[in-house]
């Protein structure tokens, strides 16, 4: 009769998830045994290393990624990790070992204490099957679970004795996740923009996430409104370089309201409303404007402080309210400013390194980025154009990018990945640089080095808190660690070498299939990034 182990492993292959990644324990050997040939292990020196390459994987991919984490103290390690996924939506099947059922009252050493307690809240679902014969089903009800919209992590908790117990073989279910949103409401919403004299159009990460960048420009196109993205954008939704892009939206309540002063009609979409840091107290929106929000994700329209809510697939209510605006004759709004040219500057200015990664940058690279203080630069610098291109973290929490890019380079292995990241975000997970070099992952490491956390340094300023200690990262050889872990690595501080510096390591990276790590060492002038302190 077949195992347990056995027919999980049929199940995974029918559902798509013959990558697993992982960093193995005692508790998990139990269920490794034997690996497939046809199945990978993709190794990670530390889990929240783990979990955020699977993250980087499921998005790139488009479908769960299988992650199994050793007991509690796995689990425990990933959590960061985790954080950020369910922030990113990110279908995430995470198993781990548990110890044998024999001993569990008993409390032996690498039990997992309330197990399904632990990674809560941050999963969908969190489980321990009963039986041993109960974890091929529970394992295919994660994923399903993992995969309907809102999409996100789920958890499971096996002990480690199962594995050999005897299964009956299952056929793999099918589960259309994909909720229509209310026909009345969306002809009421179009009602009200075909009625707008100056409507606008913001998208958020559930609009990538969606594949609704064609509906979200042709709705644009109709109605001739200005595009911008929500607040800290983890996905872009919308062509970058398209004439009606106008920009990332700010974090702060005052300064975003001001934003849309002069619309009547706001239509968020894939995007909660609206997510804010820090506290910058004002108007939501201008007074006498109306806000409509659409989200797959019936909280955030729960929570949202204003407006109008539907709950449904963005990618249909877009395609929707596209058919059922007419097509306005109001002028286009004026174009967003081109992209700066900055001069070659020596501190090499944030902007300088920007633009020559965005001109050594092969078409439709993939950018995985974690650089808070430089998000201004990066989003004048390099602009977006393809779907499913940009990969960023939701939850604020430093650690996503530069694993996360490992995954984007497993999911997409033609071409080079590019990861643009602080010094202080590339410590958070600079394991992963080794899984990149082991599993022949071209990524483009582009460290922005100012020598500290400079999104910490700027709120502080903001805040008006000064003196905070350990904002500083003196005396770090970044080149030697990445050396030591098997990446080619070069540190550039003048920027008459930072041109050539950023093609060779793309065609590097390209031509020899292993990571390459720029550290770029940038002016360290504290950026304003919250606008003027309160008084």
């Amino acid at each position: 009769m077949p195992t347990v182990r056995s027919v999980t492993y049929d199940l995974l292959r029918d559902l798509g998830m013959t990558t697993i990644f992982g960093n193995p324990g005692s508790t998990e050997e139990t269920f490794l045994t034997g690996f497939p040939d046809d199945f990978r292990y993709i190794l990670g020196l530390h889990e929240a290393v783990v979990v955020a390459m699977a993250d980087g994987f499921a998005q790139a991919s488009g479908n769960a990624a299988f992650v199994n984490l050793h007991t509690a103290p796995g689990v425990g390690n990933g959590m960061g990790a985790l954080v950020t996924a369910w922030y990113n939506r990110t279908p995430l099947v995470v198993t781990a070992g548990q110890q044998t059922r024999q001993m569990l009252a008993i409390e032996p050493w690498l039990i997992n204490r309330e197990a399904t307690e632990l990674p809560k809240p941050y999963v969908k679902w969190s489980h321990e099957p009963a039986r041993p014969q109960d974890v091929p089903s529970a394992i295919e009800r994660a994923y399903h679970i993992a995969m309907t919209p809102p999409r996100g992590p789920v958890f499971v908790s096996i002990p480690m004795d199962d594995w050999d117990a005897p299964a009956e073989p299952r056929e793999v279910r099918q589960v259309a996740s994909r909720a229509l949103p209310d026909a009345d409401a969306i002809a009421e919403a179009a009602s009200m923009l075909a009625a707008a004299e100056n409507p606008a159009l913001v998208v958020g990460g559930g609009v990538d996430r969606a594949g609704a960048w064609d509906a979200a420009v042709r709705l644009a196109e109709r109605l001739q409104a200005p595009v911008w993205e929500a607040p800290a954008p983890e996905r872009a939704s919308f062509p970058q370089d398209h004439p009606l892009f106008q920009g990332a939206l700010p974090l702060g309540m005052r300064p975003l309201g001001e934003r849309l002063q002069g619309h009547d009609v706001v239509l968020v979409v894939g995007a909660p409303v609206f997510r804010y840091y820090p506290h910058i107290p004002g108007p939501i929106l201008p007074e006498g404007t109306t806000l409509i929000q659409i989200t797959d994700d019936p909280d955030e329209a729960a929570r949202a402080p204003i407006g109008m809510a539907i709950v449904g697939d963005p990618r249909a209510a877009l395609e929707r309210l596209a058919d059922a605006v007419p097509p306005s004759s109001r002028a286009a709004p004026a174009a967003r400013a081109p992209r700066g040219v900055p001069g070659p500057t020596d501190p090499i200015s944030v902007a300088s390194a920007m633009r020559a990664l965005a001109d050594a940058m092969p078409p439709n690279t993939p950018v995985v980025e974690e650089s808070a203080s430089s998000r201004g630069p990066f989003y004048d610098q390099i602009r977006i154009t393809s779907p499913a291109s940009y990969f960023a973290t939701a939850s604020g929490g430093l650690g996503f990018a530069v694993p996360a890019a490992v995954g984007v380079g497993l999911a997409r292995p033609s071409g080079p990945v590019a990861c643009i990241a602080g010094d202080g975000a590339l410590l958070f997970g600079i394991q992963a640089i080794w899984t990149a070099a082991r599993y022949d992952v071209p990524v483009v490491y582009a460290v922005i080095d100012n020598g500290g956390y400079g999104i910490l340094k700027s709120f502080a300023e903001f805040q008006g808190t000064p003196g905070v200690p350990g904002l500083d990262l003196p005396a770090l050889d970044l080149v030697s660690v990445a050396r030591g872990r098997g990446a080619e690595a070069s540190r550039i501080e003048t920027a008459a070498d930072l041109p050539d510096a950023c093609r060779d390591a793309f065609v590097s990276a390209q031509a020899h299939r292993r990571p390459v790590l720029l550290d770029i060492i940038v002016d360290a002038t504290v950026p304003r990034l919250f606008g003027e302190p309160p008084a």
